[in-house]
């Protein structure tokens, strides 16, 4: 089992989608109502506004409202995770201290995007984030997003911050991820649902995921049968999760899918998002519907 210390957000999270209302503004009861039913799926953490949260599109007002809720639902049951990621650093300072003031456990920033700024700036981003609040603070690497990726040598400096303890990665570079391991005290989270057996295999500690919305318990049980050394097991519950992370990482945005998967669940009235995402098609939720018949993870199945 790795130790608390060495696993500081926890083991199962997931990046929370946000919920909208038919009027299209953030639903914060059917907010607090899924965060309280990922707590009970298996979650020992949330993100809230993160990607996955449509984040860009939803304002400082209320993704300050949401995180207030979310931490007012489960705060007592979960580690809450904040997204302040931004292209912009003095509006992440912004975030971030609005974050701790609302009660987040902890903070996610992403690297700073459209503007691919130089290694040095990236650094000195996080650093500034990281200076904002006693809160501890997740480093996110996803350069198809960003356009560009955290190299080793900025990840090596970020590691020296007292407050910078983990990076939830994305880049798909499971050597360079060994190699951080390897020189460094930073702990690894996958943040990519098609690669996480993998990630946990060469030594991250947990999941940062989308999928996790419908399979919180089987992840946890795929961490604990790799602590225990049986990766037999863990390639089997792994392998029973395909179907199911095709159709939600592999057809669209994720945060269109995931949506959909939850309102067939019974978990969200309705799949709303904000443009320019839009929402899934019935030819889209027909072949979803398949696929979480296929993995088992309809209402009424076992999970």
């Amino acid at each position: 089992m790795v130790p608390l210390t060495a696993a500081p957000f926890g083991r199962v999270l997931t990046a929370m989608v946000t919920p909208f209302d038919t009027g299209g503004l953030v639903d914060l009861a059917a907010a607090a109502r899924l965060a309280e039913h990922l707590v009970e799926s298996g979650h020992d953490g949330l993100v809230i506004s993160g990607t996955t949260g449509e984040s860009p599109t939803v304002s400082d007002v209320e993704q300050d409202a949401l995180l207030r809720a979310v931490v007012e639902a489960v705060g007592d049951r979960a580690t809450i995770v904040a997204g302040v990621g931004s292209f912009d650093t003095a509006h992440s300072i912004h975030l971030a201290a609005a974050a701790a003031a609302a009660g987040a456990d902890g903070l996610l920033a992403v690297t700073p995007y459209y503007s691919k700024p130089p290694q040095a700036g990236i650094a000195a981003h996080f650093e500034a984030i990281a200076d904002t609040t006693e809160l501890p603070l997740m480093l996110y690497d996803i350069p198809g997003r960003t356009g560009v990726k955290i190299t080793a040598e900025t990840l090596a400096r970020a590691a020296e911050h007292e407050r910078i303890v983990a990076v939830k990665e994305a880049s798909g570079d499971l050597y360079a991820g060994t190699w951080l391991l390897r020189s460094t005290d930073l702990a690894i989270y996958s943040g990519d649902d098609t690669l996480n057996l993998a990630w946990l295999a060469v030594g991250a500690v947990g999941v940062v995921s989308v999928v996790g919305h419908l399979a919180g318990r089987r992840y946890g049980d795929i961490i604990a049968a790799v602590d225990a050394g049986d990766l037999e097991t863990a390639r089997k519950i792994d392998r029973s999760l395909l179907p199911v992370v095709r159709a939600i990482m592999t057809r669209t945005q994720g945060a269109i899918m995931v949506k959909a998967a939850l309102q067939l669940q019974g978990h969200l009235s309705n799949r709303h998002v904000r443009m320019p995402l839009v929402p899934a098609t019935e030819e889209q939720v027909a072949e979803l519907e398949s696929d979480l018949i296929a993995a088992d993870l309809l209402e009424g199945t076992a999970e």
